[in-house]
């Protein structure tokens, strides 16, 4: 088995910004509580303040296809989906990672 990572980009609706990153940081601390869920990261375009990536890691494809087909999932990405204008979700195999070096403070 090998990591895998979803990258999900998003479009929010014209004024969705501030109630889609507070939705989607509760929807996250439950969804990281999973058996499975290794990290989730929300990130913004910093050219285009609508647009975002949500970025997870899942020790499996098969612990990310069982969340995948939840009730839960529905559950907990209701609202997200409501404030959304479009998404876009692919799944990738992790083959490799590497750390840089730490920055120190200038």
């Amino acid at each position: 088995m090998s990591t895998v990572r979803t990258v999900l980009a998003m479009r929010t609706r014209p004024g969705c910004e501030e109630r889609f990153e507070a939705e989607w940081l509760a929807a996250a601390e439950k969804i990281g509580a999973l058996d499975g869920c290794l990290r989730q990261d929300l990130v913004r375009d910093a050219d285009d303040p609508r647009s975002y990536l949500i970025i997870s890691d899942w020790a499996d494809r098969e612990r990310l296809d069982a969340f995948g087909r939840s009730a839960q999932r529905d559950e907990l990405l209701r609202v997200i989906r409501d404030l959304r204008e479009s998404a876009q979700r692919h799944t990738y195999q992790v083959l490799h990672s590497m750390r840089g070096e730490p920055q120190e403070d200038r």
